[in-house]
């Protein structure tokens, strides 16, 4: 075992952003992928500290220096040596040169930016499409009718991310639950890598730290992955089974609001679903930051 396989540097130095992320990335590569051998008596997982300077081509004792913090600031050279060796993907590769940049990020002042009011016109018109408005760190800002027909987590007031990992009701509204779970968590890491200093960010990492064993096995992984559209599949306690699109659109001027609209494939049971979400939603009768009870949010 590589003597100094510890997350920390001499004397308990802190490894900082850059070296947690190494550490991270390098405990989820297997040696069987890079012609290495996986001898049983390895103690940590993923690959050593020298097998991974080796591949990059850098000393043993740089990358050493580099994941216990003693060196925060590798030239972009050696950064784009260590993103090959750990075949790190685009989004990745990106956020590893943040983490390495020799310019520390500009500290900017955090707050609850409103909504536009076209945004919430927009929102508001479309009343057969859930459409709600989130800020930077998942805060529910907007959320029109069908959106929170759709979900107990679309309502202004509540955080989406909180409400994933902590509310039952959620968890068993997605057949993605796992998938959505990475998916939130690596565009929360991606957020990290550019505001780790605001303390919205660090009050909900710790809460749910705290309360979630799921969150804390995807944040110790640090994969970063920018918030994006995809798939949503849902298990109405109502309309029954939803294969949705998620849109996720960055609203233009502001300072992190993603304004996510969900749609079907036209004339598909999804879409005749979510034509029914607009009446269901005239019945719900949940006030706006309440929690409903669990197993009867729709009324």
């Amino acid at each position: 075992m590589d003597a100094s396989e510890g997350s920390q540097g001499p004397g308990g130095q802190d490894p900082g952003p850059l070296g947690e992320y190494l550490r991270a990335r390098r405990a989820q590569l297997h040696p069987a992928e890079f012609g290495l051998p996986d001898l049983s008596r390895r103690r940590v997982p993923g690959l050593r500290r020298p097998e991974v300077a080796l591949l990059a081509g850098i000393s043993t004792e740089y990358y050493i220096r580099l994941e216990q913090g003693r060196d925060r600031h590798p030239s972009a050279q050696v950064v784009d040596a260590l993103t090959g060796a750990m075949r790190l993907d685009a989004d990745a590769a990106a956020h590893l040169h943040r983490l390495a940049a020799h310019t520390p990020l500009r500290r900017r002042p955090f707050g609850t930016e409103p909504v536009p009011s076209g945004i919430r016109q927009l929102v508001a018109s479309w009343t057969m499409s859930p459409a709600l408005v989130i800020g930077p760190v998942g805060d529910v800002r907007v959320a029109n009718p069908p959106a929170q027909a759709l979900s107990p987590a679309h309502r202004e007031g509540v955080n989406l991310l909180r409400e994933t990992f902590l509310n039952p009701a959620v968890r068993d509204l997605h057949r993605d639950w796992d998938d959505l779970t990475v998916s939130l968590t690596a565009g929360l890491r991606s957020y990290a890598g550019t505001s780790a200093d605001d303390p919205r960010l660090e009050a909900l990492v710790g809460e749910l730290s705290v309360h979630s064993e799921t969150f804390r096995r995807l944040w110790a992984r640090h994969d970063v992955r920018p918030r994006s559209g995809g798939t949503a599949l849902i298990d109405h306690p109502q309309l029954g089974p939803l294969d949705l699109r998620l849109e996720k659109l960055a609203v233009a001027g502001s300072s992190g609001l993603m304004l996510l609209v969900y749609h079907a494939e036209p004339d598909s049971p999804s879409a005749h679903g979510l034509a029914l979400l607009g009446s269901l939603a005239d019945h719900q009768k949940v006030p706006q930051g309440r929690a409903p009870a669990q197993g009867n949010w729709m009324l």
